[in-house]
């Protein structure tokens, strides 16, 4: 079901926030830093947008979220990270095709488009440490 997705979607957007926030502090590389501060802006605006759309389809907000996980390796998150980006990517392109409601489109597209940007940022990172 479209809304069991789309929960699903928020749930991991917010600990995708809380994971490259704490992947941020693991670096004093500038360069890096703009790479995680770019994608940990833009998980944050998922998990708004998806919210905003689960509360159109359901008339509430998910809530009780589990504790975030914490980075603690910077390489090892960059190659997980590139798994997850990956895997939402793909999540994001089979919940476009089940669009419940026309203002589903933008939220999904633009996330969708992202999360690939994410996985060819934490690639490079990966590779160059």
């Amino acid at each position: 079901m479209f809304t069991d997705k789309l929960k699903q979607a928020i749930l991991n957007e917010y600990e995708d926030y809380h994971f490259y926030r704490s992947m941020y502090k693991l670096t004093d590389d500038p360069y890096w830093q703009s790479f995680i501060e770019h994608v940990y802006i833009d998980e944050k605006s998922h998990y708004e947008m998806f919210q905003q759309l689960y509360y159109m389809l359901t008339g509430t907000f998910v809530q009780d979220f589990p504790e975030p996980k914490e980075c603690f390796d910077l390489k090892e998150c960059a190659k997980s990270a590139i798994r997850d980006e990956l895997e939402a990517a793909e999540m994001y392109k089979e919940m476009l095709l089940q669009i419940p409601i026309q203002q589903a489109y933008a939220p999904l597209f633009v996330a969708m488009h992202d999360e690939t940007e994410h996985a060819i940022r934490f690639s490079t990172m990966y590779n160059a440490l």
